[in-house]
């Protein structure tokens, strides 16, 4: 899009309390929007009322800024930065199925890697390890399997499926994209600094929102229906019953798209959220494959297809995590189970912890990690 477009619809998405509806509704008895801007006061009243037509007829506050910043942002590293709207033949096709979809998005990675199905990955910001590396494993597997998986860039269970995305990525496809509630040239939360960079290389980093805009809270679950919206099923890995991954999958349900969910433990207050779903009708998986040979008929037959995911060899039995399960456990009941002494016990947790066997719990319990 050239400047003077970008002009024009950046202005349209700042006129205050239109909103996207609004402005749609104006797309649809105009057209484009510099011809929006040519109309009289009396024809823009006609479809949306003397005062939002007032408003569209002024220029919106620190308008000329935000341009300015925007072109900047752009021309600083023009192959990897895009500003797309509504209209654009670039401009995703699933999300203009969706009930409002944003004027425009903000990108910035990867921009000329081709299209591909995608899946959206979400769940806790506080996973318990073996739903953090649940989340590595099935979103590598989706990715190795020639899907995008898309994720917010969240602490917990976004950026464990993102990590994994990455790892599974192959050579000229864009292993996964990153919906934020933030503007383009803010990284929220920091922790995930180095996370947005490799994100950049290798996928997509998206946003409604326009350049300078901070982590404000109502963005989020906004955000949430981009997410559900890009993706062909949102698969839940990990949820609190008051969770924004409940909202991403009500929003793929309501947009009849796919919701699948990871069953967990009765007693882990992050499973809740999971069950629910299944209660409502979420599709229950236990491994990567469920989801794809679910949504298999979504990719072209050829090379695209589908892979079976990766499998490794098991690993050998021990006989603490025998004793352990599957569930969480104190060291109380590790004594009882095993008869080991206490020195015993901690030593050979700490080592089963550092090699990724088990992970530390709350409350001084442990809980087996499995390969998914």
């Amino acid at each position: 899009m050239d400047r003077d477009e970008l002009a024009a619809w950046l202005r349209l998405a700042l006129v205050p309390r239109l909103g996207p509806q609004g402005a749609r509704q104006l797309l649809a008895a105009f057209g484009p929007p510099d011809r929006i801007f040519s109309q009289s006061l009396a024809a823009l009243a006609e479809v949306l009322g003397p005062r939002l037509a007032s408003a569209v007829q002024t220029e919106p506050p620190g308008f000329a800024e935000q341009l300015a910043r925007t072109l900047a942002w752009i021309d600083e590293d023009p192959p990897h930065r895009a500003v797309t709207h509504l209209a654009d033949t670039a401009y995703p096709a699933l999300l203009l199925q969706i009930e409002d979809p944003p004027l425009l998005l903000y990108r910035m990675g990867a921009l000329g890697l081709p299209a591909q199905p995608a899946l959206a990955v979400v769940g806790s910001r506080n996973p318990t390890p073996q739903g953090a590396q649940n989340a590595r494993a099935f979103a590598r597997s989706f990715a190795e399997a020639g899907f995008t998986v898309a994720s917010g860039l969240a602490l917990g269970v976004d950026a464990a499926a993102q990590e994994g995305a990455l790892a599974g990525r192959q050579a000229g496809r864009a292993c996964t994209v990153a919906v934020v509630g933030t503007g383009l040239d803010r990284v929220y939360p920091k922790q995930n600094h180095a996370l947005a960079r490799s994100i950049a290389e290798h996928g997509l980093l998206v946003s409604e929102y326009p350049l300078g805009t901070p982590p404000l809270a109502e963005n989020f679950p906004r955000r949430n229906r981009l997410i559900a919206g890009l993706s062909q099923g949102t698969l839940v890995v990990e949820a609190a019953l008051q969770s924004g991954s409940l909202i991403t999958a009500r929003l793929a349900s309501e947009q009849g798209r796919e919701v699948f969910a990871i069953p967990g433990s009765i007693h882990s207050p992050q499973s809740r959220g999971c069950h629910l779903l299944l209660r409502q009708g979420a599709k229950l998986v236990e491994s990567a494959q469920d989801v794809l040979e679910d949504l298999r008929a979504s990719l072209p037959e050829a090379d695209d297809a589908p892979a079976a995911p990766s499998t490794q060899s098991p690993l050998p039995s021990d006989p603490l995590l025998d004793a352990m399960g599957f569930e969480p456990v104190g060291m109380d009941a590790l004594q009882a189970r095993t008869g080991w002494p206490t020195d015993q016990l901690q030593a050979r947790l700490l080592e089963l912890e550092l090699a990724g066997r088990v992970g530390r719990l709350a409350g001084g319990q442990y809980q087996r990690i499995a390969n998914a």
